[in-house]
């Protein structure tokens, strides 16, 4: 699925949409430079999941963990810092893998070989001064 946004609003309500095909379990990894606009697109995620939490990026917490009060919860984590494998392991990464939250993942390419199978794929490309290129792919439903 490819889709081009032309406002932070736009790549909001294009996230929203993805978030209606989301099930607990399913891991997000976001690729994309730096200020492309992943955690814009969870935002837009948690507000389609229906979580009113003020999504930010969790670049020193490592993981914000939104909604979960008998609803969807939402794990956001980044991994820009992440450099080898008990860095992944102190972030608790694989204690958020139980089937029951969705994960968003920015900066996911730190972290390529331990994304479990039927990670979801959603790629941010800047292409001017608001609009960006989104490239997801998974399985049937993207």
């Amino acid at each position: 699925m490819r889709l081009e946004t032309s406002s932070p609003q736009e790549t909001k309500e294009a996230a929203a949409r993805l978030a209606a095909l989301l099930r607990p379990g399913d891991v997000v990894a976001y690729t994309g430079p730096m200020g492309a606009g992943k955690t814009t697109f969870t935002a837009g995620l948690a507000k389609g999941l229906g979580l009113s939490d003020w999504v930010s990026s969790p670049t020193f917490a490592l993981v914000h963990q939104y909604g979960g009060d008998g609803g969807p919860s939402l794990c956001h984590f980044d991994m820009f810092r992440i450099t080898s494998p008990d860095d992944l392991y102190s972030t608790g990464f694989f204690d958020y893998l139980d089937g029951e939250n969705i994960l968003a993942v920015e900066w996911s390419e730190h972290i390529a070989d331990s994304l479990p199978p039927g990670t979801i794929t959603v790629d941010i490309q800047p292409a001017g001064e608001d609009r960006r290129i989104i490239t997801i792919t998974g399985d049937d439903r993207f």
